[in-house]
């Protein structure tokens, strides 16, 4: 399966603006025969956790334009949107991972790990489950930018997992550990990493991109350029996840 990660810059607040902005870059992408399209973390607003326009409804403006990109273009379409709860005993929304197959079924991870030490504990709640989709052939998981961070996670998604996808809002400052991290995933879990981040200024903080593809031999397939919008492109496939597990068998001598 060909997946493409769009590199994107985002205008702060301004969902119409951004979803104009996508439009094209999907339509490029299905142009170029990607059948999964991701997008970056909080695609349509920016990461404004403080913000009052940053929360909607879960199946909002945000969802729906995912929908909307599937049905157009048959394909896959993933990206995080900020959504309240049905049931809003905590009143703050969700950071949600919301993945849109072809045929219109759609798929939510909540993130788990909000990142407090930018203040987004405050603003939006953590989720609790794990989410692991068929995609095909592929056992794709989800996570969220700060969830790269912990390993023992990855771990627990490794065994039933072919791919890893990563969409974030990393900032420029810590890029070095946004790109060993997305590595270090790909080689312990021997599994496809594909990690889409923004590019341009939101907030008080830069974000340089540096998107990447991984095989499950931690070998880079495609990259990002520094600070420019871009889309990454590449072939997926179950079998070199096999490939590289029975070559190298080292996911029997885990411990956990």
């Amino acid at each position: 399966m060909k997946f493409a990660a769009i590199q994107h810059d985002i205008a702060w607040c301004d969902r119409e603006a951004n979803f104009d902005h996508l439009r094209v870059l999907i339509a490029e992408a299905e142009l170029n025969g990607a059948e999964f399209v991701l997008l970056t973390e909080t695609f349509s607003t920016g990461f404004a956790v403080d913000n009052s326009s940053f929360a909607e409804v879960t199946g909002g403006p945000s969802s729906e334009f995912l929908a909307a990109m599937a049905k157009e273009h048959h394909i896959w379409i993933g990206g995080t949107c900020p959504e309240l709860s049905a049931t809003p005993a905590d009143g703050r929304p969700a950071n949600t991972f919301v993945v849109v197959s072809p045929d219109g079924v759609e798929y939510r991870y909540e993130k788990i790990h909000p990142f407090t030490f930018g203040g987004e504990d405050q603003h939006v709640r953590p989720g609790s489950e794990f989410v692991t989709i068929d995609v095909g052939d592929l056992r794709v998981s989800l996570f969220v930018c700060y969830d790269l961070r912990f390993a023992d996670e990855f771990w627990q998604r490794a065994k039933d997992t072919d791919v890893f996808l990563v969409p974030a809002n990393w900032p420029e400052a810590r890029s070095m550990h946004w790109l060993s991290l997305l590595q270090a995933r790909a080689i312990e879990n021997q599994t496809y990493v594909i990690g889409c981040n923004r590019v341009g200024q939101g907030g008080s903080l830069v974000y340089r991109g540096d998107s990447r593809i991984f095989d499950p031999y931690g070998e880079t397939l495609a990259q990002g350029a520094p600070h420019e919008e871009c889309i990454l492109y590449a072939d997926v496939t179950r079998e070199r996840v096999t490939e590289v597990r029975e070559k190298f068998r080292f996911l029997q001598d885990r411990r956990s």
